[in-house]
């Protein structure tokens, strides 16, 4: 799972189902020619002769071999039977090798996902290089600034990585047909687009706590005596940052070094990670805590019975849905392929791959969210450009500034 230690624990089948078997004997359907047509930038090479075929609405018979897609366990019952978007099976097959930076990457199910793209097609070859996403951010920037990046696609866990890449001009424009399927909260620019949400929260011990008592307002965790001494954070981890660059950037930089200080006058609990926070609350070590959606998803899976929740604030930036995201490196002589690489992410299978074992939100509208979750149309994030996440240095300057770093 996300920024989760260790690889991912489901296993994976290789993918070669039906559309293998249709590539073998050469009739796969929904394949269209790489040659031809307009650049879509003045930096960009995409080319294409022909169109992709609109979104649709399939069955889940009609899509591509989706239960072998699908996760499995007591969270994925209820899916849907019909999903709307593009399958697989329409897109345009892959041909030829790419490089994709991978940063962070889902306790190795962003690369699962790759390598079974991969081994659907006899002719592609992806090669993944893993390292922090802030790290490869510098990396790629530094690249292309010298001349050109081996990187042809950047994928990272969070979208301040993303949004630094396209700062430092280091991207190209992705066609209009790649991203109007996703929202344009995740995909505030043309120089990037979403991959899975993730939504900040707060997870509860429903011994003691019920869902109407927990503060719908994230300020005020800081200031109610309920929570002295009972809750927990993760101020190392990458989403938790992200948290309070948001908290900063809409509330003032004042205002986020009041709260930061009075939860840690609260006697906040610190923890390495936020999959450890999920765990004490569902202990009863802590009443609450601070944490990205999944990390109970996690917990429910190996403790059914635990008792833990979640709650969710309102148009704060505790409510923020961050994404991972992807984009096209800027001078990359695979521009057309990579195109194609990306919207095999955002197809129905996918999204299905990714919520159904990864537990995060899908960015494609018609893949719910899994278990009990809320929808991510019935989330109430604030109102705020995913892309100003790349603002980051002032953010680890006040959390040291304030201890909590």
């Amino acid at each position: 799972m996300a920024e989760y230690e260790g690889d991912d624990h489901r296993s994976d089948a290789t993918g070669r189902g039906r559309r293998q078997f249709l590539k073998l004997t050469g009739t796969a359907t929904g394949a269209v020619s790489l040659v031809g047509c307009a650049s879509n930038s003045d930096e960009s090479t995409y080319e294409r002769e022909g169109s992709i075929p609109d979104p649709k609405t399939y069955t889940v018979d009609e899509l591509f071999s989706l239960e072998e897609w699908r996760g499995s366990g007591p969270l994925i019952d209820d899916r849907p039977s019909e999903y709307t978007g593009r399958s697989m099976l329409d897109l345009p097959d892959l041909r030829g090798e790419l490089t994709v930076y991978l940063g962070g990457g889902e306790g190795g199910l962003y690369a699962n996902l790759m390598k079974r793209v991969q081994n659907t097609y006899q002719d592609f070859i992806v090669n993944i290089r893993e390292a922090p996403s802030s790290q490869l951010a510098n990396t790629i920037s530094e690249e292309v600034n010298a001349g050109q990046s081996p990187a042809d696609i950047f994928w990272a866990i969070d979208a301040g990585s993303i949004g630094i890449v396209a700062e430092n001009d280091a991207t190209v424009s992705l066609p209009d047909h790649l991203v109007s399927e996703i929202p344009d909260t995740y995909h505030p620019t043309d120089q990037w687009v979403g991959v899975m949400g993730r939504a900040r929260s707060i997870p509860y011990n429903t011994e003691e706590f019920s869902e109407s008592e927990i503060p719908n307002d994230i300020l005020t965790f800081a200031q109610d005596s309920r929570f002295n001494n009972a809750m927990g954070w993760a101020p190392t981890y990458g989403a938790f940052q992200a948290f309070v660059t948001a908290m900063r950037l809409i509330d003032g930089e004042s205002e986020a070094r009041q709260w930061l200080n009075g939860m840690q006058e609260q006697g906040v609990n610190t923890y390495d990670n936020e999959l450890v926070v999920a765990n004490r609350v569902a202990s009863g070590e802590l009443s609450a805590g601070f944490s990205n959606h999944y990390y109970s998803r996690l917990v429910f899976e190996e403790r059914p019975n635990a008792p833990i929740d979640l709650a969710f604030t309102q148009g704060d930036a505790g409510a923020l849905v961050n994404c991972s995201g992807t984009e096209i490196i800027k001078n990359t002589a695979n521009e057309t392929l990579a195109v194609d690489f990306i919207h095999h992410l955002l197809s129905i299978e996918a999204q299905e791959f990714l919520a159904t074992r990864g537990y995060e939100y899908p960015l494609l509208p018609s893949v719910p969210p899994i278990g009990d979750l809320p929808t991510i149309d019935e989330l109430n994030p604030p109102d705020f450009d995913l892309s100003q996440l790349a603002d980051l240095e002032p953010t680890l300057q006040l959390m040291r500034e304030v201890g909590a770093l």
